[in-house]
């Protein structure tokens, strides 16, 4: 099997402005491997957050990119690689030959519902965002905020968009000081879920107090290995393939965490139609869904999934 990989930079159509601040491109990898005349294509996107880079992946992926012609196995790759972007590029791009070798007709629903995503902006920008995706029918919208006007944004945006539901995300960015009335204003203001609120290593408080609405983990969950301490802080856990290091550790997550109670969130990165191709099968297990990565893209990856009121179509 041959195989290569290489960055591709994509800029975004407007800036992306979350609580870590702000970018204007999605960064992402790509690993190609070809056999037998078919090619299978994976896709990551490096996350500063987690100590990635494009080039620190890359250099993760072109020793095991040589490995793959003295017969390296896709099942071979959870040890070999730690959970992360690298080893999902991989393993999606393995996965994607897998699918071409054995001719497997696509099996999933046409559509998938998604999340629009709001990011971080003036109260009156933010209103004015929601109400006009909530026109063009979006039904669930999720507001990026920071730790700055908290009520002001969520009111703002109840006020513009009022039969939308909203999801929150923090990004890490809360702290533990005022967070049980905030998560009642929130739940007041009719918020459906607050994705990480407080730091990853610093969230122990979520245990101590009964939660008005459920919290999701995101930063604070990639694999099963983190279900044990997640139990008790959190009511949901978001998937993203980047986390998990790949489809079949996402399955297994999904599976595991819904087996101990968790309900299920299917996130992205920033990234192109690929990358949401490759999480597809997980969409009907997740309660929530972000999947709306490729529309911050100036342009997307060819073929497109077709983006629209609130869905996003395979074809």
């Amino acid at each position: 099997m041959l195989a290569r990989c290489y960055i591709e930079r994509w800029p975004l159509r407007t800036a992306f402005v979350i609580s870590r601040g702000a970018r204007t491109e999605a960064e992402v990898v790509v690993v190609e491997v070809k056999l037998e005349g078919r090619v299978g294509i994976g896709e990551c996107t490096p996350y500063a957050r987690y100590g990635e880079s494009p080039d620190s992946v890359v250099r993760q992926l072109e020793p095991l990119l040589s490995e793959l012609a003295a017969g390296l196995k896709r099942n071979a790759l959870a040890s070999r690689l730690p959970a992360g972007a690298a080893r999902n590029a991989l393993d999606c791009a393995l996965a994607d030959w897998e699918a071409k070798y054995k001719d497997e007709t696509f099996a999933g629903p046409d559509s998938l519902p998604t999340v629009q995503t709001l990011v971080i902006d003036s109260p009156e920008a933010m209103a004015l965002a929601a109400g006009e995706a909530a026109s063009q029918g979006v039904e669930v919208l999720k507001l990026k905020l920071d730790d700055h006007l908290v009520y002001e944004r969520v009111a703002a945006v109840r006020a513009a968009a009022p039969k939308a539901q909203m999801v929150i995300d923090a990004n890490e960015a809360w702290h533990s000081a005022d967070l049980v009335e905030r998560c009642q204003q929130l739940a007041d203001l009719g918020v459906a879920m607050l994705e990480q609120p407080l730091p990853a290593g610093d969230d122990e408080f979520l245990a101590t107090f009964t939660h008005p609405l459920p919290i999701c983990a995101d930063e604070s969950c990639h694999t099963r290995a983190d279900l044990p301490r997640l139990r008790g802080r959190y009511e949901m856990v978001n998937i993203k393939l980047d986390k998990t290091g790949g489809i079949r550790e996402a399955e297994a997550l999904a599976e595991e965490a819904s087996a101990q109670g968790f309900e299920l969130m299917l996130g992205c990165m920033l990234c192109t139609s690929r990358a949401i191709r490759a999480a597809w099968p997980l969409g009907p297990k997740a309660r929530y869904l972000d999947l709306d990565g490729p529309t911050w893209l100036a342009r997307d990856t060819e073929p497109p999934l077709r983006f629209t009121a609130g869905r996003v179509y395979w074809s």
